[in-house]
């Protein structure tokens, strides 16, 4: 009986700080709050709380995005926090609409920035293109390398440059970073084609039969992840030159290997 009355206590103290954690966790987020003191009295695009821009650059910025705004209609703004938020407040500050996008710089997750986007942006900027503005310029290591105050200003200048031009369905711009990945993946590719296209039978030079059998393989790994991001992201012919010759250098390794690989005969006597 006792026993049972015991663990009857530690059930209900685990379900205690279980509801509790969960409570914590399911916290209502920053921007819920309202805390309009924290805005500046007069009006202005910028708003430098953690002080993550330098007073220059942050009043170049200001004119750059009040004449952005005359010249295209659209609302940038940008917001940087770190242990205050003035949260819901800036909606009526700044008077967010559909035309609006608000860049939000946070230091205290894994991603520093965050976007809070109008319906009618969505038309020219879909959300796979804010997901990977995010993951580019917002990661620690850009940040650690470039400094947030870089990670601010290039995404915005990203942001400007395809309003500009109609829109964009990637962030424009080919980091070194991700063309490696695309080369690595056209190389691949490549080693798969040699390897398939390699002879199987007495007299074949090229086996296209299972190079055909396998071209969903490599061709998803050339054109899809080898060619395709190069050309949608940059008009620099380099990078997709290198992509080409490292495929053709994956085939021709690939298809060549047998012959590195056979022992080579030598005469006894």
């Amino acid at each position: 009986m006792q026993s049972c009355f015991w663990r009857r206590i530690l059930v209900s103290i685990a379900i205690f700080f279980l509801a509790g954690s969960i409570w914590v966790m399911h916290s209502p987020p920053a921007l819920a709050y309202d805390n309009p003191e924290l805005l500046p009295n007069t009006f202005t695009p910028v708003v430098d709380l953690a002080k993550s821009l330098p007073v220059l650059q942050e009043e170049k910025l200001v004119k750059d995005l009040e004449q952005f705004e005359a010249d295209t209609g659209w609302k940038l703004r940008v917001l940087t926090q770190y242990d205050r938020t003035p949260g819901r407040a800036v909606i009526k500050y700044w008077g967010l609409d559909d035309k609006s996008i608000l860049l939000v710089a946070d230091s205290r997750g894994g991603n520093i920035l965050s976007f809070s986007v109008g319906d009618a942006v969505y038309k020219l900027l879909p959300r796979t293109f804010w997901i990977e503005l995010q993951t580019r310029f917002g990661n620690l290591y850009f940040v650690r390398e470039q400094g947030e105050d870089q990670a601010i200003l290039q995404a915005l200048e990203s942001v400007k440059g395809c309003l500009i031009k109609g829109g964009c369905n990637v962030v424009p711009g080919l980091p070194r970073e991700q063309w490696i990945l695309t080369l690595i993946t056209s190389v691949i590719g490549g080693v798969i084609c040699g390897f398939a296209a390699q002879p199987r039978e007495k007299g074949q030079v090229f086996a296209w039969q299972w190079a055909l059998i396998f071209s969903p393989l490599w061709g998803i790994l050339f054109i899809a992840f080898g060619i395709g991001p190069v050309v949608t992201r940059t008009s620099d012919w380099l990078p997709l030159v290198r992509n080409i010759s490292g495929f053709l250098i994956g085939v021709l390794v690939a298809y060549l290997s047998p012959i590195f690989s056979r022992p080579s005969s030598s005469n006894e006597l």
